[in-house]
C-alpha cells in the first residue's frame, strides 16, 4: 500500500509540474490560442507518461475524482481511497513547491495569475457556471476512464493513450472557462502557492474545484454502473 501512495504522490506532483508549469510558461490567453493547446497537451501527455510508468503500481489515478469514481464502481475500498486522496494532495503541493522554486514567489502573480491555478474569470465569476463546467468535464473524463479500464473493454495497452487524449480534449474546452481542474488535488496545490505569492483569488473559489469534480466523478460512476449492469 505504501508504494502505491508514493506512486500516486509522484504522479500528481509530475502532473502539476508539467501541466501547471507549462501554463505558467506559455500563458493561457484566449487571444493567443497556442497557449491553450500547449497546456492541454502538457496535461494529457503527462497522464499518458504516468499511465505507462506507475499505472501498474497504483493504477495511476493521480486525481481524487478518479479515485472516487473507481471506489464507487467497486474498484477500491474506502480506506484505500482516503489514502490515495491524501497522497495525491501531498504530491500536488510538492509539485507546486517545485514550481515556486523554479519561478519564484515574488513575481509569479504578475506572470501567470498564480501557478496555473483555477478560477472563474472565463465564466464571468459565475459560481454555478463554474460548477457546471467542472461537473460536465469531470463526468466525461471519469466515464472514459471507467470504460477504458473495464475488463470488458479490451483496449489493452492503448488505455493510457485514450485517457490522456480525453484529458487533452477536456482541457481544450475548459481552459478558457475555469482553467480546467477536473482534479481537486491539482487545484489545491497551485491555489495554496498562489496565495503565498499574494494572489488569494484562486483560494477563494477553490471549493468549486473540489466539489465540482467530485460530483462529476460520482455521477460518472453511477451512470457507468447503470449502463454496464445486466
Amino acid at each position: 500500500m505504501s508504494k502505491k501512495l508514493i506512486a500516486e504522490a509522484i504522479g500528481t506532483a509530475t502532473l502539476v509540474i508539467l501541466g501547471c508549469g507549462t501554463a505558467m510558461l506559455v500563458g493561457c490567453d484566449a487571444a493567443a490560442g497556442g497557449g491553450y493547446i500547449l497546456t492541454a497537451l502538457a496535461f494529457g501527455l503527462t497522464i499518458v507518461a504516468m499511465a505507462y510508468s506507475i499505472g501498474n503500481i497504483s493504477g495511476c489515478h493521480i486525481n481524487p475524482a478518479v479515485s472516487l469514481g473507481v471506489m464507487l464502481s467497486g474498484g477500491m475500498e474506502f480506506g484505500e481511497f482516503i489514502g490515495y486522496v491524501c497522497a495525491q494532495c501531498v504530491g500536488a503541493i510538492c509539485g507546486s513547491a517545485v514550481l515556486a522554486a523554479i519561478f519564484g514567489l515574488g513575481h509569479v502573480t504578475d506572470m501567470t495569475g498564480g501557478f496555473g491555478a483555477n478560477g472563474l474569470a472565463g465564466v464571468n465569476g459565475n459560481v454555478l457556471g463554474g460548477l457546471l463546467v467542472e461537473i460536465v468535464l469531470t463526468f466525461i473524463f471519469v466515464i472514459a476512464i471507467l470504460g477504458v479500464t473495464s475488463k470488458r473493454a479490451g483496449h489493452g495497452s492503448f488505455g493510457g493513450l485514450v485517457i490522456g487524449l480525453t484529458l487533452v480534449v477536456v482541457h481544450i474546452l475548459g481552459i478558457g472557462l475555469t482553467g480546467t481542474s477536473v482534479n481537486p488535488a491539482r487545484s489545491i496545490g497551485p491555489a495554496l502557492f498562489a496565495a503565498f505569492s499574494g494572489n488569494f483569488a484562486p483560494l477563494g473559489c477553490l471549493w468549486v474545484f473540489i466539489v465540482g469534480p467530485l460530483l462529476g466523478a460520482a455521477l460518472a460512476a453511477f451512470t457507468y454502473n447503470f449502463l454496464q449492469s445486466k
